[in-house]
């Protein structure tokens, strides 16, 4: 995997996303208290539009470790 510690968490997701299978695109990664569980699915189309959500779940996978 490319070192990903100099690039924004955005930037991370989205090479995270792009390398990920099909099939694990629909697990769910996370739940926030607003929405409810999320897809690896659900997060890309919140961080892809830059959705005031996106920030909100890219703090989450940050703060938890996955990107």
């Amino acid at each position: 995997m490319p070192n990903l510690s100099n690039i924004s968490h955005r930037e991370k997701f989205l090479k995270i996303y792009a390398d990920l299978p099909i099939g694990v695109r629909s697990e769910i990664i996370a739940t926030l208290p607003e929405t409810g569980p999320l897809t690896w699915n659900s997060a890309y189309v919140e961080v892809s539009q830059n959705t005031p959500l996106a920030e909100k779940i890219l703090r989450e996978l940050s703060e938890m470790e996955i990107i």
